[in-house]
């Protein structure tokens, strides 16, 4: 029997989905997987992982806390490490492979605190143009280090890098290639939030929309992710200025969103950004003001500066803002095809594949 992979992932689906499938080419070439997660989400019961091994770990993230809170993460992610160094001792695990966030650290670490000749071998993967604290903090230990961008900052020198891209399900996956059409008639906005910070989309953007000119409210069809205690007001907002709308809290299809869309309207997260550029789509990107190293910041503006997506800082995004530039977007389409062909750019497909062959060549050295 092969040595099993350990993949670190959990919390939210922007490291968990990278993993998964990666995970997914993984098991189709024939290797054990265990899956090592937090409790935020806990026991995954559907998908890849749901009849294979899976550990919860204790955790808890420690960015933008006080002092007490950083205690707390410290001493909680310590348990998940000692919890994690027991089990690898009974796995014999050929490999650990972290997601990011910090979900990936107590497996990580643990795998480091093994005998030398039992330690598995640790790979990471970034996800964004920044390398993020829980990657920056596991780099000291000389991984092999995935990424998905040319140009990650906070690398330290020194470090096996291999550029792979964002790994993305197999829908978005088909995505790639397809060709985007400027909006005539309707048009067709999609805005997704997240699972953090996502209530400022549903504060700005239906007040932005139904400040728009009656002659461009009548074209509009949007497809809006809410919270579910924020459903109704949103409806009521759009169906009060004549907009066509589905209010949804979460999307199954999105796939079949991103197809249809002509525009995108949401966080810099790197699983999202990966996803608009396999698709090819233009967007207004948003990037999230609390995270640690600004690291969607980092990626709003990569693919800005190729003229991709424009990038409005959540201060700046306000509702008088977000009517002026969709405005002047549904008056000049061209600059939306032009956005799209920018986004293709940025698209790596295959990128499951890479990673996994990566993780496959740390395996026979």
């Amino acid at each position: 029997m092969k040595r099993p992979i350990v993949i670190a992932a959990g919390g939210t689906g922007g490291h968990f989905f990278p993993a998964e499938a990666v995970a997914t080419v993984l098991a189709e070439r024939g290797h054990e997987l265990v899956l090592m997660t937090d409790a935020r989400h806990g026991r995954r019961e559907t998908g890849l992982f749901r009849d294979r091994p899976q550990y919860v770990l204790d955790g808890a993230g420690v960015a933008g806390k006080g002092i007490g809170g950083k205690l707390r993460g410290v001493t909680a992610l310590l348990r998940g490490m000692l919890e994690a160094r027991k089990i690898l001792k009974t796995l014999d695990a050929a490999a650990v492979v972290g997601f990011g966030g910090y979900p990936s650290i107590p497996p990580l670490l643990a795998s480091r605190m093994l005998p030398r000749d039992r330690r598995p071998a640790m790979v990471i993967h970034e996800g964004n143009a920044v390398l993020g604290q829980a990657n920056a903090f596991l780099s000291r230990f000389f991984p092999r280090i995935a990424t998905s961008y040319d140009s990650v900052a906070r690398l330290p020198q020194g470090s096996h890098v291999t550029l792979t891209g964002m790994p993305v399900r197999a829908g978005i996956e088909a995505l790639f290639g397809q060709t985007y059409t400027a909006p005539t008639e309707t048009v067709r906005i999609l805005v997704w939030g997240g699972s953090l910070g996502a209530r400022v989309f549903s504060d700005v953007v239906p007040q932005a929309l139904a400040a728009l000119p009656i002659g461009f409210r009548t074209r509009l069809h949007v497809t809006q992710q809410v919270r579910a205690e924020d459903t109704d007001r949103v409806r009521a907002i759009y169906e009060e200025a004549g907009i066509d709308v589905d209010v949804e809290p979460f999307f199954n299809d999105v796939p079949d969103r991103l197809t249809s869309a002509h525009l995108v309207i949401g966080r810099a997260g790197g699983s999202s950004v990966a996803e608009l550029a396999m698709a090819g789509l233009p967007s207004i990107l948003v990037p999230l003001p609390i995270a640690a190293s600004d690291e969607q910041g980092a990626n709003g503006k990569a693919l800005q500066d190729a003229g991709a997506a424009w990038m409005i800082r959540q201060p700046d995004f306000t509702s008088a803002a977000v009517t002026a530039l969709i405005a002047d977007l549904l008056t000049h389409p061209a600059r939306l095809a032009a956005a799209a062909q920018a986004a293709r750019h940025f698209a790596r497909p295959h990128a499951a594949a890479k990673v996994a062959d990566l993780i496959e060549s740390v395996l026979k050295s």
